[in-house]
């Protein structure tokens, strides 16, 4: 059987509209690569910030505020989304504009604090966006049983997008350091190159992927009618119940994965002495060990099951923080960085198809986009928690990742009453009476 079946589609869907789809992953990846995960966050800390004692704190509180920006717009717009039949329109708008919040970031020099929480805030905001709208895409392409494989093709291909962006601006990094420049001249350069990947690469999604809903009829109501079909929404969050525990089991697990992604740089740098070199190569590490976790991973998951899977992944989460919190030596936390990877990779597309399973087939969009409000949710309880930790401990890096450790076991207990069947059930019943 070849890797990437016909078999594993809807009908009507072709191989070339799901490699427009994965296009996007492979492009927005760049983002959280190079900006959250390798680059702009410890070039805020040590040079924007000048190594302030607040410093983490401040950035981890940008990072929240635009999360809880998105919490607030993103389930009525994925409602309108849906009602309108315009993810597509949507997805380009957030992508333009995150291509260009993400070029301003090259602007921002030593002292420029609140341009620089500005513009991340607003980057963070249409990246999360065109995020989600991209993942209401998938149970359009793919059938119910072969989720967890066509979200593992689209992580692994945008894994590969973010080896790219952060390893040409790990060359022109290494190339301006051999000619004495500062980190204030070669991470501006960084940014473009990260949009400019971004921008290119989506081009492909719009060509290819199709929009197959079709707008509802008094739709013209337009965002009135997503907030009231919103909170019709809220109210029956109750009768699908094993979606609501996901949600609080992603709220959790989220919150630990959004540490690793916007601090490990800073935890690299600050604990064990990392060079930004050596901080970009890890991060190249991580994003290789994520790729293949996310592919082989996928064909598992259909295999043993959505459940078990994500288990899986969040135990092995539990076992990089340990590694991690320990580790005394570049060595060991090279490894603790390959076990991230892996993690990484296996536990977001394995979440993403497990929402993708319980949500009901004709409102993906706005079920995507209570995905996204508990993710978003994650990403300010995850960053803020270890931003607090290190102020009250006057910067004990240490105890803030061990800190992280108990959103994964969190993460595990909430994952216990999710049936998985029973909720695939209900979202298809609930969703055709609705």
């Amino acid at each position: 059987m070849p890797l990437f079946d016909q078999s594993a589609l809807n009908d009507g869907v072709k191989k070339r509209e799901v490699f427009g789809w994965a296009m996007y992953d492979f492009a927005n990846s760049g983002y959280t690569t190079v900006v959250l995960t390798a680059v702009f966050n410890s070039y805020f800390v040590g040079v924007v910030a000048g190594k302030a004692d607040w410093a983490t704190l401040a950035w981890t509180l940008a990072l929240g505020l635009s999360s809880a920006l998105v919490m607030l717009v993103m389930p009525a717009l994925g409602a309108f989304a849906d009602l309108r039949a315009a993810k597509k329109r949507l997805l380009a708008l957030s992508t333009v504009a995150c291509v260009a919040t993400t070029a301003a970031l090259a602007l921002i020099g030593p002292g420029d604090i609140g341009f620089a929480v500005a513009a991340i805030v607003l980057s963070n905001l249409f990246y999360a966006i065109g995020e989600t709208l991209s993942a209401a895409f998938l149970p359009e392409l793919a059938r119910r049983e072969a989720l967890g494989k066509v979200s593992g093709w689209g992580w692994s291909f945008g894994y590969l997008g973010g080896m790219l962006s952060l390893g040409l601006s790990l060359a022109y990094v290494i190339w301006a350091q051999g000619r004495g420049q500062p980190a204030s001249q070669f991470v501006p350069v960084t940014m473009l190159i990260t949009a400019a990947i971004y921008g290119f690469a989506s081009l492909a999604t719009f060509a290819l992927v199709r929009e197959r809903a079709v707008a509802h009829r008094g739709a013209a109501d337009g965002v009135a009618a997503s907030l009231v079909r919103l909170r019709q929404t809220w109210r029956e969050a109750r009768r699908y119940r094993d979606f609501s525990w996901l949600l609080a089991c992603a709220t959790a697990y989220q919150a630990g994965i959004a540490v690793v992604i916007t601090l490990a740089a800073v935890y690299a740098e600050q604990v064990l002495g990392f060079e930004a070199t050596e901080t970009m190569m890890l991060i190249f590490l991580v994003n290789i060990a994520a790729a293949v976790g996310a592919f082989a991973f996928g064909y598992w998951q259909d295999r043993s099951g959505h459940k078990r899977a994500l288990g899986v992944t969040l135990a092995g989460w539990i076992v990089m923080i340990v590694v991690a919190a320990l580790a005394t030596t570049k060595g060991v936390f090279w490894g603790a960085a390959v076990i991230a990877g892996l993690c990484m990779g296996s536990s977001q597309s394995a979440g993403r198809a497990l929402a993708g399973l319980l949500a009901p087939p004709a409102r993906l969009a706005e079920f995507f986009g209570l995905w996204a409000f508990a993710t978003r949710l994650a990403a300010i309880l995850g960053p803020v928690t270890y931003g607090l930790v290190t102020w009250l401990t006057a910067g004990n890096h240490r105890m803030a990742i061990v800190s992280t450790a108990l959103f994964f076991v969190l993460g595990l207990l909430l994952l216990r009453p999710v049936d998985v069947q029973r909720g695939a059930r209900e979202a298809l019943r609930l969703g055709a009476d609705a």
